[in-house]
């Protein structure tokens, strides 16, 4: 069994490096891979075929894609054997939509202040509350001492190019502590656009990092399930 993990924007396979000796543990196989990121001539395509390379000939894959990674996932599911897919803390795309036409598309700014307000926080973006607000300090001196990760905006602008979602099952797990993605707001994006229900765990959106052992018995969870149902 094997699960390839996807991130978000960034690209980077390091933002598991918490998760993958956790699946390991439990005698699995894991694989991070790294996308094309900081590649201005890469879109979503080229993601996708970052992904298909790093699964080589392996069969009964399980997906898990982060973030912006949902809009790569789906068209893996289309050329590999992936057996479960799970949008984890994921933006879900639709036919033609750019990832750029997301945030509008879906509210995701009114969605972010209301939610924001709720918790007595300022509205606007910062990277410490928003994404770093339960993640170990270590683990934070560590990523911060990375440097920040290029994103191209190049696959921003690329319509989503699947004609719907891969006839694969799916599931949808969000972090309820997550100030990027509100667990409401994905509530309802994912209800909208794959009538589908979100399973929830704590931790916020770089769950990966802030709670990988819990993460990685959720994921070990949904596979054993998928496995049973054949």
């Amino acid at each position: 069994m094997t699960f390839v993990l996807i991130p978000g924007a960034g690209g980077q396979a390091w933002y598991f490096h918490r998760l993958v000796p956790e699946l390991r543990a439990r005698g699995q196989e894991a694989i991070a891979v790294d996308l094309p990121a900081g590649d201005n001539s890469a879109g979503l395509v080229q993601y996708a075929d970052a992904v298909i390379d790093a699964i080589g000939d392996r069969k009964d894959i399980t997906l898990v894609a982060q973030s912006l990674g949902g809009f790569t996932a789906p068209l893996v599911c289309e050329r590999a054997d992936v057996s479960l897919l799970i949008m984890l803390n994921a933006m879900t795309p639709l036919p033609g939509e750019p990832p750029a036409a997301w945030w509008e598309a879906t509210g995701h700014a009114e969605a972010k202040a209301e939610n924001a307000a709720r918790e007595g926080r300022p509205a606007g973006f910062d990277l410490m509350a928003d994404f770093f607000h339960d993640v170990p300090q270590d683990v934070i001196d560590k990523a911060m001492a990375q440097g920040e990760p290029d994103q191209s905006m190049t696959p921003m602008q690329t319509p989503w190019p699947l004609d719907g979602w891969p006839e694969v099952p799916t599931r949808f797990l969000q972090g309820r502590d997550d100030r990027f993605f509100p667990l409401e707001f994905q509530r309802r994006v994912v209800k909208e656009r794959l009538a589908l229900d979100v399973d929830e765990m704590p931790g916020g959106h770089l769950v990966a990092l802030s709670r990988p052992t819990e993460l990685a018995a959720r994921l070990e969870a949904y596979r054993t399930a998928q496995a049973a149902a054949g």
